[in-house]
């Protein structure tokens, strides 16, 4: 039985990175987009940026139309819908067509999301959820880190369709595998949109939101620019910052299990601790990031701390929303690409204004303010026994 389940993990994490790889993986062929539709590299991004954007606003709506439907039809259908979208951008005529087509699985893309991680979630025991969400966020993870460069392999080795053709295949293989093996997975105890709707009446869900967001932004306002920083501070080829990606994406999968126990032990604690830690990372990176040796340890750590930080904010979003896991679930990825979005703005303009080696404090910035709202969030409401969540502090309290 535990074996099925962890296969129903498996099956679930192959999907996330099948979708993870659809919305970034273009960005190791923007150059040849740029190229074959004879537009310019903030032409060809557009592809990249519309993604998230539409992803950011369209989440929590699409969550609620879907929050009805059972379970392994949402995921088997959100797969379908991404593996087609895929092989129409293969062939797509213009770079019109090539956005068009991305359009649909973006609004799609937060369903899949949400549906994942309450179903990995809720296939365990309580006490072993975090850990069926860490498996689910090793999809994203690989399909983060390493979903670019080998789909620019893919476009570089063979063609600009075959990268296309990539993606759609591992949508296809997991839409397969869910459809196969993954049992019916119908809604229990339906909730209304009304109920769904009533947590974003709480103020702690708010404060935990938005360190969520800042979270993401201080991750993505410095790991936006890795390669930049890794060809520009410290000075290495093309070659040694594409192995600086897989190691860095390898010590990701081990951290972001690591973290998850973390979570399981206490939740509190590492949620307080993990700003500390991520701003002595960059406090690192600033100090010795001119040096290749120092370095490569350093992105050997930085990895395992950076996919840290995706769980922890997740975990952290949803613990004041259990009554609406997958609704919860949505916000997340919601701001998340709000974080993303954010992060990546002040960290270009820190290179911009500021020259590269200066981006490490965009993401300090961002995470003195995700501390400030996990110290209000502390200070304004009591921990429960269970010490996952939060309830309004009392008058008497002293």
């Amino acid at each position: 039985m535990q074996t099925n389940k962890s296969f129903f993990t498996f099956l679930i994490a192959l999907g996330v990175f099948g979708i993870v790889n659809t919305e970034f993986g273009v960005v190791g062929i923007l150059p040849q987009i740029s190229e074959r539709f004879q537009i310019s590299a903030s032409q060809a991004g557009l592809l990249v940026s519309m993604f998230a954007l539409i992803i950011a606003l369209s989440g929590p709506f699409m969550t609620l139309l879907f929050s009805s439907i059972n379970r392994k039809k949402i995921l088997s259908g959100v797969l379908a819908v991404f593996a087609i979208s895929n092989l129409i951008s293969a062939f797509a005529p213009t770079f019109t067509a090539l956005l068009l087509s991305r359009l649909l699985p973006a609004v799609l893309h937060p369903v899949y999301f949400s549906v994942a991680f309450a179903a990995a979630a809720s296939s365990v025991p309580k006490e072993q959820s975090t850990n069926a969400v860490a498996k689910v966020f090793m999809g994203l993870t690989v399909g983060m880190v390493l979903g670019i460069p080998v789909t620019s392999f893919i476009g570089d080795q063979f063609s600009l369709e075959a990268a296309f053709l990539f993606s759609s295949g591992i949508n296809t293989l997991a839409l397969f595998g869910i459809a196969a093996f993954v049992p019916s997975l119908p809604v229990q105890g339906k909730l209304t949109y009304g109920r769904q709707l009533r947590i974003l009446a709480k103020p702690q869900l708010w404060l935990n939101v938005t360190t969520a967001c800042f979270i993401l932004a201080a991750l993505y306002s410095v790991y936006s620019y890795f390669a930049e920083y890794l060809k520009t501070v410290t000075g290495m080829n093309g070659e040694t910052v594409s192995f600086m990606l897989v190691l860095f994406g390898v010590s990701g999968i081990i951290g972001n299990l690591q973290t998850a126990k973390y979570l399981s032990k206490d939740m509190v604690k590492t949620t307080v601790f993990y700003p500390i830690v991520l701003v002595g990372m960059y406090l690192l990176i600033f100090c010795l990031g001119r040096y290749s040796i120092p370095m490569i340890a350093i992105v050997l750590v930085w990895g395992a701390v950076f996919t840290g930080g995706l769980i922890i904010s997740q975990t952290w979003l949803t613990s004041e929303a259990r009554e609406a896991p997958e609704f919860a679930n949505s916000l997340f990825v919601s701001f998340a690409n709000l974080g993303v979005t954010l992060g990546t703005a002040l960290g270009g303009w820190f290179l911009s204004h500021m020259g590269t080696h200066q981006i490490t404090w965009s993401g300090i910035l961002f995470l003195l303010i995700a501390f400030l709202c996990i110290g209000l969030k502390i200070k304004l409401f009591d921990l429960k026994e269970d010490k996952n969540l939060f309830v309004k502090k009392s008058p008497n309290v002293q």
